[in-house]
């Protein structure tokens, strides 16, 4: 297990790689570390302003991270065709390096502590896309009925629980919270958390997820119309035929 100091020792070496790297001519901190919200179990999270192939740089990390580092597996995600890739190290410490063109690299959210270089124009976050929210949320909804329907317990715990994690990320929106991951799902109202907390499925018992199934699309109504009220009343016997 990581303490705070291993961290730092190892966000030190990275930040002197990268500003020994000939391809890297920019970087910043993002995430908790810019923001002064850090804290014991926090990860650490790394942009770099990329001259040249940032496919390149990328690979020369990662070969460093898995020779150097500890890391013992890692995963990418794509976004706005920026790199972001994601290593576990065997301490359990998450790092997050993203590898930006150089004509790309500027601040996209509030914390963005700058290191070196010179980062372009900063944009504004992107505002939640509650349509395609709502979408999933239905789309879940429908797939519970048919997995308990079916006797595929599993599978309609599953995506119960995603139609939750929906709602959840619907009211984040609404309130003005960080919407992703749950990161600040703690911060929304009791009565929002109490009824999603007592509509969670006991058991994979079918009774159990028919009650949850109910609870679950009564939170997901009340938090389309709190957004959208015509579009609630659209949905309104859809939604009435995915109760069991």
């Amino acid at each position: 297990m990581f303490n705070t100091a291993d961290r730092e020792r190892l966000r030190d070496t990275l930040i002197a790689a990268a500003e020994h790297d000939g391809g890297v001519v920019g970087a910043a901190l993002v995430g908790s570390a810019a923001t002064g919200r850090e804290d014991a179990w926090s990860d650490i999270d790394l942009m770099l302003q990329i001259e040249g192939d940032p496919d390149a740089v990328a690979e020369r990390w990662t070969a460093r991270f898995y020779a150097e580092h500890g890391a013992v597996h890692h995963l990418d995600v794509i976004a706005d065709g920026v790199l972001y890739r994601v290593f576990l190290l065997d301490s359990s410490l998450q790092v997050d390096v993203s590898f930006w063109p150089r004509d790309r690299f500027r601040a996209t959210e509030p914390g963005f502590k700058l290191l070196f270089g010179t980062p372009n124009p900063p944009t504004e976050p992107r505002a939640p896309d509650r349509t395609h929210m709502t979408g999933m949320g239905w789309l879940y909804a429908l797939h519970a009925r048919s997995a308990i329907k079916r006797d595929r317990h599993w599978q309609a715990a599953m995506m119960l629980d995603h139609l939750r994690d929906t709602v959840l990320a619907l009211a984040c929106a609404r309130f003005g919270l960080n919407p992703h991951h749950g990161r600040e799902a703690h911060k929304l109202p009791p009565e929002i958390l109490a009824a999603l907390a007592a509509a969670r499925a006991a058991s994979v018992d079918r009774e159990e997820l028919t009650r949850s199934n109910t609870a679950l699309l009564e939170c997901f109504a009340a938090e389309v119309a709190a957004h959208d009220p015509a579009l609630a009343r659209r949905l309104q016997p859809a939604l009435g035929n995915l109760r069991l």
